[in-house]
């Protein structure tokens, strides 16, 4: 058999449908994998600047100083729980193969949660603080829809 046909066979084996999902499931799991790894490298690394800059505030600034940098530690603070929060998509992914809606919409809230606590009032628009109230309000009864259809009929 020539070089030719053998690899003219080796890739239509991988082309047939069964071969060819299963592929692209591991390809799908590789990434993943890799994701999940970035993730955690990205949450040490706001884990690790969020210790400095508290740091260096307590350090360095006067007594009252929570009244003008309290928004920024929230900030950064939820920055890290939100990405807590795709981190445990990703392995939920991983788990069961599937999207799982839920915890999308309660990463969602959480992430619009945050911009409302740090909102600056003088800085955008009443029409901006009005968005993101919508969007909170879709995002909760999208929950709401998605809980009910999730939960047990028998309690």
């Amino acid at each position: 058999m020539s070089r030719w046909t053998r690899g003219y066979h080796r890739i239509s084996h991988y082309w047939r449908d069964n071969n060819f999902v299963h592929l692209t499931e591991q390809i799908q799991i590789v990434i993943a994998k890799i994701l999940s790894i970035l993730m955690i490298i990205i949450i040490l690394v706001a884990l690790w600047d969020l210790m400095i800059y508290l740091a260096q505030i307590l350090f360095t600034e006067p007594v009252g100083f929570l009244t003008n940098t309290l928004f920024k530690i929230f900030g950064l603070f939820l920055n890290i729980l939100i990405s807590m929060e795709i981190l445990e998509n990703i392995t939920a992914y991983m788990k069961k193969h599937t999207v799982q809606v839920e915890l999308v919409i309660v990463t969602s809230l959480v992430a619009v949660a945050r911009k409302i606590i740090i909102f600056d009032l003088e800085k955008y628009s009443d029409f901006a603080l009005l968005g993101l109230a919508v969007a909170i309000f879709a995002l909760s009864i999208s929950y709401w829809i998605v809980r009910t259809l999730n939960s047990d009929p028998r309690g």
